[in-house]
């Protein structure tokens, strides 16, 4: 029999169809691992991709998640000496097997897909988007994308995690069952060490590891949080010594035998490049060994590398270095043009009713075409954000080392595997042939969602002869080739009836889209020749709680060739600002106190209404304040997590000056409530310190904030007392490292019309003479 060409396309692609629907039916695959999925190491008893036993009884736990100051080490040890039984100080930090998908952040990714945070709540979920979460986290597990970012690492390692503790325990007490020919049910388990009160037996788990690793684990039930011994109290972090005694070891502290510094030297201008360069001067220098031109690498800028005896001699011969310099071919950027056409694109978009529209109910447009009949009342703003600096304490480094054994690298990153990758294209190696030490983290904020001086660091290391090189950044290159918070803009209208309700709310916003270009960069297998929707540019728009009958939510995705990034809670850092300014805009012209207006919209949303009232109650709200001090609030989700915040502000100087900030926190399930207290504080400061001065202008190509004296952070005499009230909760952990950054700035502007009757529409929030 003969086919035709046509039949067995169609088959094949029946066929497919068959198994990408069988695929689809199946539940995501486990993420508990095998036992020997980790490296094996001498004295060391795999149990699962996730747990190793040592000899003397110490758990080891497999740790793909980035340390950068939100205690998430801490955080997951305590998680998994909660299951195991053991003290805290019991439970040591290993790398992770490398390439392994089973440590792919499936969380992180199941946030990524664009539904309304109400769609995923019982008793208003709806199939399509419950679907859409299943498909996705599927996906994610067999992608495999290591990464720590989106406030996501405890969300994504809360069942794994968990599960190979509790199955791992399982393992060792039945071990000891088999050893003692007795019921597991009759054992207990102190700190490690698992006893029989009758018989007086006993072993510690360090015993038992080597016979549990073929010990089949049953039934796994996991500790309810009725049982927690050690998570949802007080517990001393697993770093503090480290980092008080200064021992703790940043990628800025690598030092290796032999080691070399090279100093980083962008094109002053975006997307610019080194022209002509007088080399003799240069290697005439004290210490300077070579330098290297550096084409663009995953976004950056191309420039050049001094490479020298110490980072000293390397820094000097960059700031002193001869070289014309040569413009971006498609023209300077300029930021303040930018932004016009941004507040022009959002207007369009309002007027004509268009860009892509994330969410929609009932008629908005038609609710503001009807004017003002009825007694209604039309209100328009529009509100702008400008691009920001992620300006990290710990300048961009990293430190590689090439040799004929492959690529060695140690970095500060937040995408380890991603490095990876870059660094095997780069060097020509194979990716089994890299090897990456995450280090700590001095500050990320996202920025180290990024691999380019990873890739500039083994682009250099290429040419020192086998010897460990170490790329710096100096903070002008941090501050001047960043990728960038895009900067943004929205008109918002709302409709308000004759009685003061809120009938519409229209909300249509532009700037670029993080998600493509940074895909472009990092995952370029990923990445698609058509952008897809990205959440990141409406959230916090398009995913209000509030109950108005007629809403339109809808982004315009433009691209201005500005390199953009993450920026600590991304696009919710600047919709938040818009979205709960215009909320208290609407407040105001409703002749309603801002609280009062709030809750009438919060009817059906008890979670929400629940953190606003408490943080309005521990701030006094509706009390009388002083001659001079006024109130304002916001009410923001962004993680999974709801905040409100209430500040209170004076003015000194003729400049605001904020005394006092409560918030008030719905995280799920508090783990550790002093590192939540931590991350809303340090929120709140990094928050302020956008609002009051962040901000980033491009003249002729060039970012003119150059250092902090350009754009300075907020001083410890500024800072004000920050006040964390927890609500209790059973539903499972979610964000807790960015969600209290969104509502400080619009609490900030919403106080300062309360003290000064001044509307701040744009950011920084600058009050007029």
């Amino acid at each position: 029999m003969t086919l035709k060409r046509r039949t067995l396309l169609w088959s094949g692609l029946a066929g497919a169809g068959a198994l990408i629907v069988g695929w689809s039916g199946l539940p995501p695959r486990g993420r508990l691992g095998r036992a020997d999925t980790l490296p094996p190491v001498a004295g060391e008893v795999g149990l699962n991709g996730w747990i190793k036993v040592a000899r003397n009884g110490d758990v080891l736990l497999a740790m793909p998640y980035a340390e950068m100051g939100q205690g998430v080490h801490s955080t997951l040890a305590l998680l998994v000496a909660e299951e195991l039984d053991v003290a805290p100080t019991r439970v040591r930090l290993t790398a992770p097997a490398a390439g392994e998908t089973l440590y792919g952040n499936v969380a992180v990714l199941a946030a990524s897909l664009p539904v309304h945070p109400r769609s995923l709540e019982p008793g208003h979920e709806t199939t399509g988007a419950r679907l859409g979460q299943w498909m996705v986290r599927k996906v994610a597990r067999e992608l495999g994308i290591v990464i720590t970012g989106g406030s996501s690492t405890v969300a994504d390692a809360w069942e794994p995690l968990r599960l190979a503790a509790a199955t791992a325990r399982a393992q060792l007490l039945g071990a000891a069952s088999l050893r003692w020919r007795l019921p597991v049910d009759e054992f207990q388990v102190q700190d490690g060490v698992v006893q029989h009160a009758s018989s007086g037996n006993s072993a510690g788990y360090g015993e038992l590891a080597e016979a549990a690793a073929s010990v089949p684990a049953g039934s796994i039930k996991l500790k309810a949080s009725s049982q927690w011994r050690l998570l949802g109290k007080p517990q001393p972090r697993s770093d503090t010594l480290a980092k008080s005694t200064g021992t703790a070891r940043y990628g800025i502290d690598t030092r290796l035998p032999e080691m070399l510094f090279a100093v980083m030297r962008h094109a002053p201008a975006l997307g610019g490049a080194p022209g002509a360069v007088d080399m003799d001067a240069l290697l005439r220098r004290p210490g300077v060994q070579r330098v290297v031109r550096l084409g663009p690498v995953a976004g950056s800028t191309a420039g050049l590398a001094v490479v020298a005896h110490s980072s000293w001699h390397a820094k000097q011969a960059a700031l002193a270095m001869d070289a014309s310099w040569q413009g971006r071919p498609a023209g300077a950027l300029d930021s303040a043009a930018i932004a016009a056409s941004l507040a022009q694109t959002a207007r369009n978009a309002a007027d004509a009713s268009h860009g892509f529209g994330f969410y929609s109910l009932g008629d908005a447009a038609a609710s503001w075409r009807a004017g003002e009949q009825g007694g209604a009342h039309r209100l328009e703003a529009a509100y702008q954000a400008p691009y920001l600096a992620h300006a990290t304490m710990e300048p961009m480094n990293c430190t590689v080392q090439v040799t004929e054994q492959g690529v060695e690298i140690w970095a500060p990153t937040q995408v380890p595997e991603m490095a990876r990758q870059l660094a095997a294209r780069v060097a020509g190696v194979p990716l089994e042939k890299v090897k990456l030490h995450m280090t700590l983290i001095g500050g990320g904020f996202g920025r180290r969602l990024e691999t380019d001086h990873v890739g500039q660091a083994v682009r250099v290391a290429l040419e020192t002869g086998g010897r460990p090189v170490q790329l710096l950044w100096p903070r002008e290159e941090d501050f001047t080739h960043d990728f960038y918070r895009p900067a943004g803009a929205a008109l918002l209208r709302g409709v308000l009836a004759a009685d003061g309700k809120l009938q519409a709310l229209s909300i249509h916003s532009a700037g670029d889209a993080i998600t493509p270009r940074w895909m472009a960069r990092n995952a370029p297998q990923l990445a698609g020749p058509v952008d897809l929707p990205d959440k990141t540019a409406a959230e916090g728009l398009f995913d209000l709680p509030y109950a108005v009958p007629n809403q339109r939510m809808a982004h315009v995705a433009t691209q201005h060739d500005v390199p953009i990034g993450n920026w600590r809670s991304v696009g919710h850092s600047h919709n938040a600002f818009f979205s709960e300014g215009f909320v208290d805009e609407l407040a105001h012209a409703a002749g309603a106190d801002p609280l009062a207006f709030r809750l009438g919209l919060l009817a059906d949303q008890p979670r929400h209404a629940a953190v606003l009232q408490r943080a309005a109650d521990k701030a006094g709200w509706g009390q009388p304040l002083p001659a001079g001090i006024a109130r304002g609030l916001a009410l923001h989700e962004s993680f999974g997590t709801v905040v409100a915040q209430v500040l209170e502000v004076t003015l000194s100087d003729g400049k605001p000056r904020v005394l006092r900030v409560v918030c008030a926190v719905d995280c799920g399930s508090v783990l550790q409530p002093d590192i939540v207290a931590q991350q809303v504080e340090s929120s709140v400061v990094f928050g302020l310190t956008a609002a009051l001065y962040g901000r980033i202008d491009i003249v002729g190509g060039e970012v003119q904030q150059k250092n902090f004296p350009d754009q300075p952070l907020l001083s410890l005499r500024e800072c004000p007392l920050i006040e964390t009230h927890l609500i209790t909760s059973t539903r499972t952990p979610t964000g807790i490292g960015e969600p209290a950054v969104p509502p400080v700035a619009p609490a900030l502007a919403n106080a300062l019309f309360a003290l000064t009757g001044q509307r701040l529409r744009s950011l920084p929030l600058t009050l007029a003479a």
